[in-house]
């Protein structure tokens, strides 16, 4: 494009991102010697190479940079990303986790770091938010945000680009020595306070670059340690409970509404408390040689790893068979409860720890070579791996022994109960009995090898062909080792539940509610459980349930400039062919099971890009894409329910068979780019997705799936009755959407108000899909939004900079959300109200290379609202408190 060149900030690794050859990069960096130099503070001067970096694009790309270490914009990646148009996040703990992009949820977002794809795995001790899964959504809270300087969020498709994300791909890039001028030293370190957790926590990281004629070296490396606490009350879905009796026998009023089947009740309403001390190292080192200005080599080496060290605490209400008194509202058809008076009622009280960690390694080789003046190669190999174990998971149980009077109270917050015993004192060990011992492992391991070649060829005056080959192959396996009921095959005290001082204690960290529990560690030690393992030495391989896929892939794609009424009009038309190998292992009914399968494609591109004005440009997009199925979708595992008591139990298995989603999109767009960071854009897209795939449900006996009695929860059986779900190819959707952004700074204002300004943008997205068997109803098919789907998004962030120090204050907001559509009894779906974050960031430059900084995270402590049922009920209710960094960096 003819305005490549007009900005003097535009660096080499731009012009690399854009698959300029070396050739040509030269050239640009001898014009650039020539061109005014524009030299801004560090977060309006990212916001000019980021809008630069979009505007010279030939596709709908978005990017963040960062300056320098511990520059980027936010302190975590998808915090960062939920800045960009079209993306919103979820969060655990507090802090950024997983990313929705234009409406589409994590499994369909491609994730590359340094240009390969990778895959990061951790987890949530919340149920809620997806416990221990196998997806291929991207665990962005893996990484410190300190080890890349590049965010490229690439909206539309090309052929160049590997198939996969119909939402999009996310790019992620760290440091080069070539991208710093000689020497470059930089060393941070922060302190963290956190105000529900009340613990402060260290975060450090350090940069080290040298070049020494043609060759590079650098090394970073990012270690912090955070201590959080998450609190609430949850209520684990609601029910229609018959079964229930009055405490007094001649209340036949109350007792004829019981028995009506009319009422729902929570299930077992409960206080809750998630502790977790994480610890995140990251580390980068970069090795480039350059020979001469046509070669360019480039090994990059990456290993991350995330500890957590969790404990949770829950009081919750059961047995509440016995109703004294009560109290429903009208809930649109429904008899709501949201007050209740039970006799002879129970509490239980769990006390669990469990500790995981995730490693991510990753080794990539890069050679650009500039074959002559015409012809071009850039060649990549790498492989990564990224494992997540939970080595332990520790749970136990004690409940009153005796029968008590407790309520539960919705009537001031209807996602906030608060449940209390008027006579019954919840903190005295004497009324408490052992309930259970409850052991989990669980291993998930992910394997990258990617191999591939690109060549760029001028052709004419404004021609470019390219083409390459691409060949990726990606193994999973994950198991799950489960001991229900562990104090009865201890060492010790087998079977004994009678507790003693020694084996409880009380925990006062809630708010609201007070408790006796189980002394995890003294009740391990007291049944000689404490150094117990499950054991696997009959695993085999295909317990492990492994998926590998394997994939070979062409393209073939052309570029040109032309012109339509004098305008310059740019055009890129490429094909795309691939095909995938996939191998799936599992046991059924004691026998080995493996099939292999294949499936091929050939997906067409077309990007346009019409300058209407200098500073004008109008986009369009045309491309078929896919997105293949999760993994534990395609795989043989089974996942087994724990839930307990006359409920229905449900089994998940995964089906190898099933197909990839399909997508035809079409995304157009107009941009406006004014001043320094000036720019206004409105994008419309749709996507028509075919192979949709939906959740059936079936009733079977256990003991028809081939699966051990381990897998049981305690009170099941071989015979009981489970639902089996299992995903399948069914169905057709459409997802359409539109994203308005604006960047300008206000220096038509005068001083000191010239110095501010302002980044917006606004994201509306419309997507439905059909769920099956909704309400565990054979036939009950019911159209819902897409799960992870937010109709409307915003961002807002106001700053102001002058050279020696700089402020702004973001706020991120969503709308509601589901998280899925269920076939249980008890849910039509389930998922998340509207929340808006607000962040703040300030920094001051004590000197020319030391600088102070302040930041607020969750300055609002924006409550969490999970929600059960399209009636809107109470499910899980938190907060994670605010959190507070101060600190300094220097560059040397």
């Amino acid at each position: 494009m003819d305005t490549l060149l007009k900005k003097s900030i535009i660096s080499s690794a731009i012009l690399s991102a854009l698959s300029i050859t070396p050739q040509v990069a030269a050239q640009a960096d001898e014009q650039i010697k020539d061109m005014e130099v524009i030299e801004v503070s560090s977060f309006r001067r990212s916001l000019i190479k980021a809008k630069d970096m979009k505007r010279e694009a030939m596709i709908a790309r978005d990017s963040i940079l960062a300056e320098d270490i511990a520059d980027f914009p936010d302190l975590n990646l998808a915090d960062a990303l939920q800045r960009v148009p079209g993306v919103t996040i979820t969060r655990e703990a507090g802090e950024g986790r997983q990313i929705s992009l234009r409406g589409l949820g994590p499994d369909f977002t491609r994730v590359q770091v340094n240009g390969m794809e990778a895959m990061g795995t951790s987890s949530s001790p919340m149920d809620a938010k997806g416990g221990v899964s196998r997806t291929r959504g991207f665990d962005f809270n893996v990484f410190a945000a300190e080890l890349f300087n590049r965010i490229d969020v690439n909206k539309t498709f090309s052929a160049d680009q590997e198939e996969g994300g119909i939402g999009g791909t996310v790019g992620l890039y760290s440091a080069k020595p070539f991208d710093y001028d000689g020497a470059k030293g930089a060393i941070s370190v922060k302190g963290g306070y956190n105000d529900n957790s009340e613990e402060t926590d260290p975060r450090f990281a350090g940069l080290l670059s040298n070049t020494w004629g043609n060759f590079g070296a650098l090394a970073s490396v990012a270690y912090s340690e955070r201590s959080t606490t998450e609190f609430g009350t949850n209520t684990t879905r609601w029910r229609k409970e018959g079964g229930k009796i009055t405490a007094d026998e001649s209340n036949t009023e109350l007792q004829a509404e019981l028995d009506s089947t009319e009422l729902w009740f929570p299930r077992g309403h409960r206080y809750s408390l998630w502790n977790n001390n994480q610890k995140r190292l990251g580390v980068t080192a970069a090795l480039q040689f350059k020979p001469s200005d046509d070669v360019s080599l480039t090994l990059d080496v990456l290993h991350a790893k995330l500890e957590n060290e969790q404990n949770e605490h829950h009081s919750a209400v059961k047995d509440n068979k016995t109703v004294k008194d009560l109290e429903w509202i009208d809930n649109d058809g429904q008899k709501e409860v949201i007050y209740a008076s039970y006799a002879d009622a129970t509490w239980r009280n769990e006390n669990s720890a469990r500790y995981n960690e995730s490693v991510f390694d990753q080794y990539t080789l890069t050679l650009d070579w500039s074959l002559n003046d015409d012809l071009s190669m850039m060649a990549l190999v790498g492989t990564s791996s990224s494992d997540f174990d939970q080595p332990r998971v520790q749970k136990s149980n004690i409940h009153a022994k005796g029968k008590v009077d407790i309520i539960t109270d919705f009537t001031q917050d209807r996602f906030y109960g608060l449940s209390y015993s008027p006579d019954f004192n919840t903190t005295s060990r004497d009324q408490f009995e052992i309930k259970d011992i409850y052991l989990q492992e669980d291993y998930i391991t992910n394997d990258f090898d990617t191999a591939k070649v690109d060549f760029t060829y001028l052709v004419g005056d404004s021609g470019t062909v390219k083409f390459g080959l691409n060949y990726k192959k990606f193994e999973n396996s994950a198991y799950q080792l489960t001991q229900s009921n562990a104090q009865n095959i201890a060492n010790q005290n087998t079977g004994f539940l009678t507790l003693d001082d020694n084996l409880v204690n009380v925990f006062t960290q809630h708010p609201d509610h007070q408790w006796v529990q189980g002394d995890l560690s003294a009740l391990l030690d007291f049944y000689g459980l404490s150094n117990y393992r499950i054991d696997a030495s009959m695993l085999t391989e295909n317990d492990k349930s492994p998926v590998s896929e394997t994939t070979q892939a062409a393209y073939a794609e052309y570029q040109f400039e032309s012109s339509i009424a004098g305008k310059p009009l740019h055009v890129s038309a490429g094909l795309r062919y691939f095909d995938t190998e996939i191998k799936a292992s599992g046991i059924s009914n004691g026998i080995d099971i493996e099939s292999t399968r294949n499936y091929s494609d050939i997906l067409p591109t077309l990007n346009m890009v019409y300058e209407l004005d200098e500073d004008i440009l109008w986009r369009f997009s045309a491309s078929k894409n896919i997105t293949r199925p999760s993994l534990g979708s395609l795989s043989y595992n089974a996942t087994v329910s724990q839930t307990s008591g006359e409920a229905i139990t449900s089994v998940n298995m995964g089906n190898p068979e099933l197909e990839p989603f399909e997508s035809v999109s079409f995304d157009t767009s107009f941009e406006w780019y004014f001043e320094d960071v000036g720019y206004a854009s409105a994008a419309f897209y749709y996507k028509d997705i075919d192979n949709f795939i939906v959740s059936t449900t079936t009733e079977v006996v256990y003991s028809s799936l081939g699966l051990p009695a381990e897998l049981l929860p305690a009170d099941k059986s071989m015979d009981s009755i489970f639902y089996l779900q299992r995903p399948e190819n069914m169905d057709s959707s459409k997802i359409k959407g539109a994203e308005i952004a604006f960047s300008r700074d206000f220096d038509f204002l005068s001083a000191p108000f010239n110095n501010l300004g302002i980044v917006a943008n606004y994201t509306y997205a419309d997507g439905e899909a059909m769920y099956r068997d909704i309400y565990g109803v054979e036939g009950n098919n019911q159209t819902k939004p897409f799960t992870g789907l937010s109709k409307n998004s915003y961002n807002f962030t106001l700053y102001y900079e002058v050279d020696s120090w700089g402020a702004r204050v973001s706020a991120a907001y969503r709308s509601p959300y589901i998280a899925g559509a269920s076939s249980s009894g008890d849910q039509d779906e389930s998922g998340f109200h509207s929340t808006t974050y607000i962040d703040f960031s300030a920094f001051y430059q004590l000197t020319d290379s030391v600088k102070l900084s302040l930041e607020g995270i969750n300055l609002t402590d924006e409550r969490e609202e999970f929600y059960s049922d399209s009636h809107d009920r109470a499910y899980n209710t938190t907060t994670s408190g605010r959190t507070y960094m101060l600190g300094l960096t220097a560059e040397f």
